[in-house]
């Protein structure tokens, strides 16, 4: 039996079944009215009126569309459809006597009973079938195998979740526990809520629980990180639902349960968009992103995806990064236009055929070199080459062809730069700054820190040694970075573009900074063990490496702008009107200079470029 063949006849049982209680709460309503005991001549009144009774209710439970929903998912919503057709109904009904002249002997309390008992009936008898389906007519566990788990939450977060869990084979949820002292000793969907969230490990002794879940998705990040702390001091493992926004839009359901990632613990708040004019940014636009199979690169075409562009180009050198995002785009929005095209973003000629074939509108150039260590000695002055002439060629290829918008994606190393990757990507901002001088093209800059689980980061090198059961192992034991997640660094570039009127440096409102050896201790909570299982060892300062991150130069200040996550820092413009040719020159005749000719030449151009002294000597914990 086909879906479409199965819902026709679930609606024809359920339409059969409200008829015939229409006509039952008609007979019962005289059975009530006189006592249990109905006169014969009231007896063939209310059969004689029964057809006309039936015939007016029929058309109108179809017309109001009660059968378009299942009754094992029956609710409030269901009801208010029932009582208002059994609402017209019973308005009908009088009605129709009242113009044939056949109802003036019908006691006046049959109308009043009839509607009342017919409601009772429709709805009681769904809600039974569907507690029947949800095995909770017998009060017995359908599911006693299930693993038992506590509820951090008792809000309408909880209730969802306790719903949709009711047949899980996995989870059986035993108890809830809420800090809302209104709460406590109540229940939800027949699970008691018994106490404060800090009576976890208390609860959990009590049940046999080893896992909780986390049902808070709109409590405030201080909240829910101490209702992980409680939790990973009891020795549970943690899960959560997903986050509000995600059930809201309908993404995913409640029941979608995912581990605590560090992200939850950032104490973050969402990033506000300003959707309508981001839309007049990207609608219908062509849009490029260099590096698109890069973390922040995938992230920001997720992103630009949400404002439907007529055509997004996905611009990077790597194949499997590059098919990896094209896969994703083709199997999860289908509806997006999507070019995928391979190439090196410092190639003129290749940045000339792209834009050429696609001539996009907006620019995001996201393609770099970005890890500090790598790019400090023998990779030096190939991490300036790629930095510096792919933001050149990218950049000339946008005003050439006409873009509105050109967006380079920064650092935070760029700020007082101590390393040749910070100090090649400052000399790109330079290099930019120059550029808008003369275009029409309008060129923005976007500076962030650290993003949690981008590619090359500490998060997936810690994850890997915790796995291999450690040691995790941190440079030094007062390292501090800030950190974002990769969708609100993604979200604040777009902001940034959309603010951008050429030339501004915009700074991202990093939050406060982070110890890395904190970063280690709470992912070798979440991952289930203590630091007596996973040590941490201090390797010392790497090439290249400081201690404090910087977001504004000292001889910069900011501006505020509309958006409280941006800030305008007003950097030093370059004073030198030959500098692009002066740098391209160089490059394009060094040769292969050493290390230290690069940091040479970067100190020429870059006053504030500082390089880092030699690292500290090793230590361990």
């Amino acid at each position: 039996m086909n879906l479409r063949r199965q819902f026709i006849v679930r609606a024809s049982l359920a339409f059969a079944h409200d008829v015939v209680a229409a006509g039952a709460a008609w007979a019962a309503a005289f059975w009530l009215r006189f006592n249990l005991d109905i006169p014969v001549e009231y007896l063939h009144l209310m059969l004689a009126r029964l057809p006309w009774v039936v015939a007016t209710f029929a058309p109108v439970f179809w017309l109001l569309g009660l059968y378009r929903g299942l009754w094992r998912y029956a609710s409030l919503p269901d009801l208010q459809r029932i009582v208002a057709a059994v609402t017209v109904g019973a308005l009908a009904v009088p009605a129709l006597f009242s113009l044939l002249r056949i109802g003036s002997a019908v006691p006046r309390s049959v109308y009043l009973l009839a509607p009342m008992l017919l409601v009772g009936a429709m709805g009681g008898s769904r809600l039974l079938y569907r507690a029947w389906k949800e095995g909770q007519l017998t009060g017995l566990v359908r599911h006693p195998d299930a693993n038992p788990v506590l509820v951090l939450g008792a809000g309408a977060a909880a209730a969802a979740l306790l719903r949709d869990l009711s047949n899980s084979r996995q989870w059986r949820v035993v108890a809830l526990l809420d800090d809302d002292a209104a709460k406590q000793g109540g229940a939800i969907q027949g699970v008691k809520v018994t106490g404060p969230l800090d009576r976890v490990r208390e609860t959990a002794d009590r049940y046999g629980v080893t896992q909780v879940i986390i049902a808070m998705p709109g409590a405030s990040h201080t909240i829910r990180r101490r209702a992980v702390d409680l939790c990973v001091a009891a020795g549970l493992q943690v899960m959560t639902v997903p986050a509000l926004s995600d059930i809201v839009s309908g993404k995913v359901s409640v029941s979608a349960l995912r581990n605590v990632e560090l992200d939850d613990l950032l104490g973050r708040d969402p990033v506000q968009l300003d959707d309508a004019a981001l839309h007049a940014l990207l609608q219908g636009k062509r849009v490029l992103v260099t590096g698109a199979g890069g973390s922040i690169g995938a992230e920001l075409c997720r992103q630009i995806a949400r404002f439907a562009p007529a055509k997004l180009v996905l611009f990077d050198l790597s194949e499997f990064a590059l098919y990896s995002i094209e896969q994703e785009f083709r199997d999860q929005i289908p509806t997006i236009s999507v070019a995928a095209v391979i190439g090196d973003a410092k190639s003129e000629a290749r940045v000339k055929e792209v834009f050429a074939r696609y001539a996009p509108q907006v620019v995001f150039h996201a393609a770099a070199y970005k890890h500090v260590p790598l790019m400090e000695k023998e990779n030096a002055f190939q991490a300036v080459a790629n930095n510096v002439l792919s933001t050149v060629a990218i950049a000339r290829a946008a005003e050439a062809g006409g873009a509105e918008k050109f967006v380079l994606v920064s650092t935070d190393k760029a700020v007082n730069p101590t390393n040749v990757m910070g100090a090649s990507k400052r000399l790109a901002e330079m290099l930019i700054q120059a550029q808008q001088a003369a275009s029409r093209t309008q060129y923005v800059i976007v500076r962030f820190g650290n993003v949690l689980g981008s590619t090359g980061s500490v998060i997936p090198r810690f994850r890997e040694q915790i796995a291999r059961g450690g040691p995790v192992t941190v440079t030094h034991p007062e390292i501090q970075r800030y950190f974002m997640s990769i969708p609100e660094a993604a979200q604040l570039v777009l902001q940034a573009a959309l603010m951008g009127k050429g030339g501004e440096i915009f700074v991202l409102d990093m939050g406060e900074p982070v110890r890395i050896v904190d970063l280690a201790k709470q992912l070798i909570r979440l991952s289930g063990f203590s630091e007596d299982d996973i040590k941490i060892v201090f390797t010392g300062l790497r090439p290249g490496e400081k201690l404090y991150e910087e977001l504004l130069a000292d001889a910069e200040h900011t501006l505020p702008t509309p958006h409280p996550k941006l800030r305008v820092a007003k950097a030093r413009v370059p004073d030198n009107g030959r500098l692009t040719e002066e740098v391209l020159g160089w490059i394009g005749g060094a040769g292969d200079p050493t290390p230290q000719e690069v940091r040479a030449r970067l100190r020429a151009w870059i006053p504030e470029y500082v390089p880092a002294t030699v690292p500290q000597p090793q230590a361990r914990s």
